[in-house]
């Protein structure tokens, strides 16, 4: 069971995000707090999985929280749910430590699945925010000069085909219909290319082909 602690400062808030995980099989509400210090009184006592976070509170910044929940309780992890999605924000959370980072107009079915892979230790960042990331690394990758890609790293020419084809925005099966390989292959593929390389996301899968000029910017 994946035991989340609520923290945002108005009561609908919770409420509605209450109302989207209740009924779920894996996912229980451990407690609710409306500030910092309210949940870190709380989290002495509860224990909890995972911290879904508002970045705005009356007392202390998410920011904030998020640094001592990770420095002092460093098995909970931290995933932000903020109306506040600019590119400051986003990198401050990052650095704090977050796990994840949602916009609050995101569907019951996407918070589900964040808090599944975030419980998982899998970091998550919608669609936006992901977007977001990747337009400031291009952005700054752009200023820098590019690095050649570590013979190290000792990817395969296959691997090699779909990084590229992946960091280029192509799914799963279309990647799989244009090798002529299953779908299942290619998520294989993807998997092996993640473990050599230690990336740990998807959003670091581009971010590499980008550095070692295996896309264009």
């Amino acid at each position: 069971m994946i035991k989340v602690l609520l923290v945002d400062d108005h009561t609908i808030v919770r409420d509605g995000i209450k109302a989207l995980l209740t009924g779920q099989d894996d996912i229980t509400i451990a407690g609710e707090a409306s500030n910092g210090r309210d949940l870190l009184s709380l989290i002495k006592t509860t224990r909890a999985d995972i911290i879904l976070l508002d970045i705005s509170l009356p007392d202390y910044s998410g920011i904030e929280l998020c640094e001592i929940v990770r420095r002092e309780y460093p098995g909970i992890y931290v995933l932000f749910l903020s109306m506040y999605n600019t590119e400051e924000y986003i990198f401050n959370a990052i650095k704090a430590g977050a796990q994840g980072y949602l916009p609050k107009n995101i569907s019951q079915s996407e918070l589900l699945l964040a808090i599944r892979s975030v419980s998982q230790g899998t970091e998550y960042f919608s669609e936006s925010i992901s977007n977001i990331i990747l337009k400031s690394y291009i952005k700054k990758a752009k200023d820098k000069e590019p690095e050649n890609l570590n013979q190290d790293n000792h990817l395969s020419k296959r691997e090699l085909e779909i990084l590229k084809l992946f960091a280029e925005g192509l799914p799963n099966p279309e990647i799989a219909e244009r090798l002529f390989i299953s779908t299942r292959t290619v998520e294989s593929h993807k998997n092996h290319i993640m473990q050599k390389l230690n990336l740990k996301s998807t959003v670091d899968l581009v971010k590499f082909a980008i550095k070692h000029q295996i896309i264009e910017i």
